[in-house]
């Protein structure tokens, strides 16, 4: 909501400045987040009249303008605008004038011939181009034929003005209009608010006779006002209120459109004018729509509705849809004599689904959603009325058709005085909350140690007693709470043990050079096709979203993989062709007889081409073994120890012959491998991509060792290399548990180091060599002593084997 501080000041005395109104109002809960000046870096620019237009002679797309601010002298400016005539009032910036942004204007030749000054656009004034005529958005701004001379633009347009941004929570849709604003003024500088007129001249015309109102659906319309005026001209509305829609971010259309508008910004309750003549047999269904029902909207697009909208209609059809917009064939044009004037009570839920269904969001809308003052929507329509009056000189005709089915009962809620002490902490004297609650426009009865509280039609947020604490409190002040040591009860605030690991594993991850990414829950069914998953594949089993936003968007996942390669698809596509990245997120699972799923937080991860090449360190590719690295550091930080890679056949999305089960203690925790050519083809991924997937709650299951001390060694120790022929499909993983078993307690580490397949070596064969470190904690090893084990360790390979020493 943008509050005009110069429109405020009509229905409160304001006695101090913008800027401590708005920490006023902010201190009191309305939070404002700016606030603008209007005219701020504007000076030196003048209303003025263009006298004469030439072509210029060495440019075809430029003409000259003879100008004249005082009506007299004249001023040559240049310019390239076609939107310009002889005789239009435009503004004008002069020689030395200084234009928003910091701009300077400046004599200047353009294309050889003299420019004292320029013309401006709306743009150039900083006045937003959407508030503006369409015809005026791309050239100059045109102001009206009887607009005087030589006059501050400033002024004139009314940018001497200050423009408050409220920030609203969503309960406060009365502050959604001036009024609603300076009551709160009014409340927190103890003055009154003043009015606006609303008491139209009524004609001879009885309105009952006019038009009939009729409301099927009394669950989605409580009420609808309906007044009828006569006799209107359409024409632009006066610069008073052009101002102060622009002001309010609402461009001007004409001056019946216009008074709707201004109506709802002054009193919050949306209007619409519908052209009288257009309606058939002057009559109005208030009813739901009918299954695929049509309407083309005001902005020209064919909407389908459906029997969960409301529609307002006439014995033929649709001519607007409740609270978001009407009807492209009964709204007010320049044709128009007649107008019926709508104001009435939608139901905030039904109107925010159809709003959302039909992709149609507008002031209106904003306001009905939040909910509006059912009261007013009388006092908005008699205003609407006086101002049609006024402006379009209609003949207001006499009465105003109220259809009401269940007029609303007055709210009463019981306050004790007691109670405010005990929540807020301070003790607030009974007289101040009840001159509180009185300045708010609440009705108190005072009945002793509990006060009556009646509320008011506009503030449908306040229901029980605690609402009515809270607004004595930001009116007493929050700054007069005193502050208190905590007492009661406490609790240490720490994070859950599954917070910590997924914190840990993000530190580790990051530190390994990954990138963390966060993709959206919901992916299209496609995937498991893209996957290269089976018909059967159970991660096929997915829930279907009932709202999707989109089809890409329509089911929850169940593999995390997808969303992934998505991210290094998207890169791809954009140029960067390597990629490490991860996530921790969630999969959705079915549960059979339950309507929640079962929903698991997942660890992925996917690599792809080679790491960044600096000058003292080659590019690596991010292979399987690069990510078999990052994993083996991963288990070391969070303390899993024994883990192994074993190969696996169960994974469709994976190369056959490139793909590992994780385990630990023979409990399969995950799964790392290359991606399958037919998945990279699907992702359009020119190169290898290494991909691995975990659940949290197996990393969190998995026995993890905390760290020990342990001293350094004293003694030192022993390396031995250690190679052997073997058949190739020898997994080294069994050499080294072998190796472990076989070694005892003095061997400290094994490590491979080469594995060779080729000429020296006979076919179906490789060479594996591993380097086995030997230190004891209590004595200096001999020689003898790691001999001994070696050949204990090469006996045991060749027997379990057939291992040979390579010579």
């Amino acid at each position: 909501m943008q509050v005009s501080y110069k429109w405020l000041q009509e229905y409160v005395d304001l006695n101090i400045s913008p800027r401590e109104l708005a920490d006023r109002l902010t201190m009191a809960g309305v939070a404002v987040e700016n606030v603008n000046y209007l005219g701020e870096g504007i000076s030196n620019v003048v209303t003025g009249q263009i006298v004469k237009i030439d072509p210029h002679p060495n440019a075809d797309k430029l003409i000259i303008c003879q100008v004249t601010t005082d009506g007299e002298n004249r001023i040559q400016i240049v310019t390239g605008a076609t939107n310009v005539s002889e005789g239009d009032k435009v503004p004008v910036a002069k020689e030395g004038a200084k234009l928003p942004g910091g701009i300077v204007i400046k004599k200047s030749k353009l294309r050889g011939e003299e420019s004292r000054g320029m013309l401006c656009s709306g743009q150039e004034l900083a006045i937003d181009s959407k508030l503006m005529p369409p015809e005026q958005q791309s050239g100059i701004m045109l102001l009206p034929e009887d607009a005087p001379l030589n006059v501050d633009i400033v002024e004139y347009l009314g940018l001497d003005d200050h423009i408050l941004e409220l920030d609203l929570t969503p309960n406060r849709g009365d502050c959604l209009s001036m009024i609603g604003v300076a009551r709160e003024v009014a409340a927190l500088l103890g003055v009154e608010v003043r009015m606006p007129q609303c008491n139209p001249t009524e004609g001879e015309a009885d309105v009952s006779g006019l038009a009939k109102i009729d409301i099927e659906d009394a669950d989605l319309c409580r009420r609808y006002v309906a007044r009828v005026v006569q006799n209107v001209k359409i024409g632009p509305s006066p610069q008073w209120m052009q101002q102060r829609l622009r002001a309010a971010g609402v461009r001007p259309i004409n001056n019946i459109v216009d008074v709707t508008n201004y109506v709802m910004m002054e009193l919050g309750q949306p209007l619409h004018a519908f052209d009288y003549d257009k309606l058939a047999d002057r009559h109005i269904i208030v009813r739901r729509a009918k299954a695929d029902e049509k309407i083309v909207s005001l902005d020209g697009f064919e909407r389908k509705l459906n029997e969960n909208m409301l529609a307002i209609c006439d014995p033929k059809g649709p001519v607007a849809v409740a609270g978001v917009m009407g009807g492209l064939d009964s709204e007010v044009t320049d044709n128009t004599t007649n107008v019926l004037i709508e104001s009435a009570y939608f139901n905030p839920v039904s109107v925010r689904r159809t709003s959302k269904a039909l992709a149609l969001r507008s002031e209106s809308s904003a306001r009905f959603e939040k909910g509006i003052d059912i009261g007013g929507c009388v006092r908005a329509a008699h205003r609407a009325a006086y101002l049609m009056q006024q402006l379009a000189g209609g003949s207001v005709a006499r009465g105003v058709i109220d259809n009401y089915p269940n007029p609303l009962v007055e709210k009463t809620v019981v306050l004790r005085p007691a109670r405010v002490e005990y929540l807020l902490g301070v003790a607030v004297p009974k007289e101040d909350i009840i001159s509180i609650l009185n300045s708010l426009q609440f009705k108190v009865q005072d009945q002793g140690e509990e006060l009556l509280v009646t509320v008011p039609s506009f503030r449908p947020d306040v229901s029980i007693e605690v609402d009515l604490i809270e607004e004595v409190a930001r009116m007493y002040g929050y700054n007069q709470v005193p502050d208190t040591s905590i007492y009661g009860i406490t609790t240490q605030g720490k994070r859950t043990e599954s917070q910590r690991l997924v914190n840990k594993i993000k530190n580790v991850l990051v530190g390994c050079g990954l990138t963390e990414v966060v993709t959206y829950g919901f992916v299209s069914p496609k995937v498991y096709d893209m996957m290269n998953l089976p018909e059967d594949s159970v991660f096929r089993n997915a829930l279907v979203l009932q709202n999707p936003l989109s089809e890409e968007q329509s089911i929850m996942r169940t593999v995390p993989v997808p969303s992934l390669l998505e991210v290094l698809q998207r890169n791809h596509n954009r140029q960067i062709h390597s990629g490490a990245i991860f996530e921790i997120g969630k999969v959705y699972y079915p549960v059979e007889g339950q309507d929640l799923p079962d929903e698991r937080a997942t660890l992925a991860m996917a690599f792809s081409g080679s790491t960044v090449e600096s000058w003292n360190k080659p590019a690596v590719a991010m292979d399987f073994y690069y990510a078999k690295g990052v994993l083996e550091v991963l288990f070391n930080k969070i303390g899993i120890k024994d883990v192994r890679y074993v190969p696996f056949g169960g994974a469709p999305s994976f190369h056959p012959g490139r793909v590992a089960a994780v385990e630990v203690n023979g409990k399969m925790i995950g799964v790392l491998g290359e991606l399958h050519p037919n998945v990279l083809e699907s992702y359009q991924l020119p190169h290898r991509a290494v991909a691995c997937k975990f659940d949290i709650q197996d990393l969190m299951d998995a026995e993890r060792q905390q760290p020990k001390f342990q001293s350094l060694p004293k003694f030192p120790a022993v390396e031995r290399d250690l190679a052997l022929i073997v058949k190739q499909s020898v997994p080294v993983q069994q050499m080294i548990d072998v190796i472990n078993k076989a070694a005892g307690k003095i061997m400290k580490s094994v490590k491979v180091f080469d594995v060779y397949v080729g000429s020296q070596v006979a076919e179906g064969y490789k060479s594996v060599a591993f380097s086995l470190l030997f230190q004891a904690s209590d004595r200096t090893l001999t020689d003898q002593e790691v001999s001994s084990q070696i050949k204990k360790i090469s006996k045991a390979l060749n027997a379990e084997f057939d291992a040979q020493l390579r010579s």
